[in-house]
Parts: C-alpha cells; structure tokens; sequence
C-alpha cells in the first residue's frame, strides 16, 4: 500500500488544463491493491446483507374503472381528443386520480391491518396487527444495524421522550349520534405510517387503467392480502359515487313502505263500509262511502306514483353504480420481488467506485494540499507587502513633520550671528 501511495501521481500536470484519461487510468492501475481491498471488502457486506435480507413478494392488480352512464360522456370523448379533461367538472363523481387517497386513508389501511390471512407460521387465519403482535415478525440483521447506524438519532429520541401513552377515548355521550373521530393504538399508528410500503395504488391518466401493488412476506398472504385490498377499493369507490341515489333511494322505500299501509286500510275501510251500506239507502250511508272512495283513490294514487318514483331510483342506483373491469387479476407470486444477486451486485459496484474515488484522491491530494499552501503564502505576502507599504507611509509623515522644525532652528540660528 506504502509502495502504492508513492508512485500514484495526479492525473494531470498542473500546466496542462483538462483530465487526462490514460494518467486515470495510470493511477487506478497503480491503486488497484486499495481498489481490491475495498471491493472485496463490500462483496463480503453485499454477502451478508443477501442472506439476512427478508424476502419480499409482490402482487399486481390492473382494473379499468367503468363508470355509470353520464350525459356528459360524448362531450367528454370529444373533448378527450382535444386534449381537455373534463373528468373533474362530472356531477358528485370522484375522480379517478383521488383513489390513491382512498387507498392511503386511515379506515381503508385501519380495515387492511386487521383482515385475517393465511401465514405459513400459524395454522390458523391472522391478521398482520396480530402477527406483528405475536412477534412472528422479526428484525433482520440489517434491520438492527441501520436503527443503530442512521436510525440511532431516532432511537435517541424515542428514549428521551420515553413511551408514549395511549389515548383513551369513552365516546361521548350515549345521546350523542354525530360522527365520532377514530381511536389509535400505538402500535396501529406504527403500522399504519409505514403502510404505503405494502400497498399503493397508481393511476394512469393517459390509458385510464389503475394498478394496484401490494408487498408482502410470504405468496399466499400477498395474493389474499391484494384480493381484500381490490375488494375494499372497489366498496368504497361505490358507495361514494351512489350516496346520493342509495340515499333518495332509501326515502322513497321508506315512504312507499308507508304510503303501502295506508292504501291497504283505506281499501279494507272502503270495502267495510260498501258491504254495509249496499242494501241502505240513506243519504248518511252515501255519504260515508263517497269519502272512503275519495281517500282510497288519493292514497292508491300516492302509491302508484312512488312505486314508479322506487323503481326509477332502483335503476337509477344500478345506473351510478362503478364498474371495475379486472383487466389483470390477483395471482400468486412464485418468486420473490427483492433478488439477492442483485443486492450483492450492488454492493459490489458501490465497493469498486469507493475504491477508484480513495486512489485518484490520494493521487489529486498532494496537488489540493499545494494549492491550499501557495493561497495561504500568499496571503501572507500580500499582508506583508501591505504591512511595509503602511509603514513607508508612516516614515514619510514623519519625515514632513520633521522638516519644518529643522528649517525654523536654522533661521534663528542666522539671527543670532546677524
């Protein structure tokens, strides 16, 4: 190394401007023992790192979102070709683009974490909560050497602030049927933060298609884990667009329900009183059948039209209601997402650049260091050379203020010999 560090020169003469390749080439050539050394040291780390690492699956889902029939659909395909997206300015639809913030908000990843799923460690259905609970899941060797490493200030933190307390929540009072806001535990917290990393979701505004990638540990948990995520997704995304018909729709069966029983008693009153008045012919009797008629024609009336009024909001419903067209579906990986042959190539072609980067800096040092030397020399010329300057100037003012008192002593000294 010794011998090395001698005969490695900088790359290029301080006259010459430019890189001059074949001297690189000359100075990695010459350090190539440091460049070994260093490389083999990161293959050993990359060896290391491979065999620790946890494998990873992933699962991809693509879906075409078909939405309810609008009568803005033509000029929106007119409009399309123009390159003018009128997708946003749709009657209380949601976009398409908001659909990475459904799959990103706490209730959707709140219900994720608690599914129960299929794990080659338990014989029975988990949750990931559970699992992680459980403590099936463990750090890696890697894992525990970044949260001393670069998560160590981190660490630091957390220690100092101790542990954090739960939030405890009695939900208000029992007469109380507002919305109520969600209850975490730390642990939900923990998990719910870092869950953009298990499941995404990207849009496509150009094709239209959506993609949904879910990670896991092990194939079948991925697999079933994205099938509840499509499932969930495809929930929400319904019932924001068919609130308002599931709502109207829900007033109209509710009034029809009534409007029904109604109708039933003025037809059984109706029919009460017809049988009892047919052989009386009294004003009174009349009377009392032409008002039961009257109020049996206005109730079936009533309900005649909400029965058409439920049907048209039944369809109406059906109508609004989205459709996804699976256009790849959930399949169970057979190799895992993350290669170790990869993560070991890495690392070493980050071992051979910190080798090449030590020997062309140990060759261009020597030259940083004149440099530094010949500003500061410098320097410390120009200091000097300001510093005589200065005190030439001093010298001269002397020298004036001299003269005038000399010149007087000589003048009286001619008086007295007069």
């Amino acid at each position: 190394m010794e011998s090395n560090k001698e005969n490695i020169t900088p790359a290029s003469e301080p006259e010459e401007e430019g890189l001059d390749i074949m001297a690189i080439v000359r100075d990695l050539w010459q350090g190539r023992k440091t460049i070994i050394i260093c490389t083999a040291i990161f293959i050993v780390l990359g060896l290391v790192s491979a065999i620790t690492m946890k494998r990873t699956y992933t699962v991809t889902s693509v879906m075409v979102p078909q939405m309810g029939s609008n009568s803005k659909s033509g000029l929106g395909g007119l409009a399309a070709l123009a390159g003018i997206d009128l997708s946003s300015s749709t009657n209380g639809e949601i976009s398409p683009l908001a659909y990475p913030q459904i799959v990103s908000s706490v209730p959707f990843c709140l219900q994720l974490i608690h599914t129960p799923l299929h794990f080659e460690k338990c014989d029975t259905l988990i949750s990931l909560y559970d699992y992680a609970e459980a403590g099936y899941e463990k750090p890696s060797v890697m894992d525990i050497v970044k949260k001393y490493t670069i998560g160590l200030p981190g660490v630091i933190m957390s220690a100092l602030r101790g542990e954090q307390e739960e939030v405890v929540y009695d939900g208000g009072s029992d007469s109380d049927d507002g919305p109520k806001p969600l209850v975490l535990s730390t642990e939900e917290d923990k998990m719910i933060r870092g869950f953009d990393k298990i499941v995404s979701l990207a849009v496509d505004k150009k094709e239209g298609f959506i993609t949904l990638t879910v990670n896991g540990r092990e194939p079948i948990q991925t697999a079933e884990l994205a099938i509840k995520a499509q499932q969930l997704l495809q929930d929400e995304v319904t019932r924001f667009y068919v609130e308002k018909s599931q709502g109207e729709l829900e007033y109209i069966q509710a009034r029809y329900d009534e409007i029904k029983q109604e109708n039933d008693r003025n037809q059984g009153y109706l029919a009460t009183v017809t049988d009892r008045t047919q052989n009386v012919a009294t004003t009174r009797a009349q009377i009392e059948k032409n008002r039961a008629q009257a109020n049996y024609n206005i109730s079936n009336a009533v309900y005649l039209e909400l029965a058409k009024q439920l049907e048209q909001a039944k369809m109406q419903v059906k109508k609004d209601t989205p459709v996804f067209t699976v256009i790849e579906p959930v399949a169970i990986p057979m190799k895992p997402s993350n290669s170790r042959a990869k993560k070991i190539v890495i690392w070493t072609f980050l071992g051979f650049v910190l080798g090449c980067g030590l020997v062309l800096l140990k060759g261009y040092w020597p030259k940083v260091k004149d440099k530094f030397k010949g500003a500061e020399s410098d320097e410390e010329s120009t200091e000097n050379e300001e510093k005589k300057s200065e005190k030439s100037k001093k010298d001269k003012r002397r020298k004036k203020k001299k003269a005038p008192e000399n010149m007087s002593d000589a003048e009286e000294d001619e008086e007295e010999d007069f």
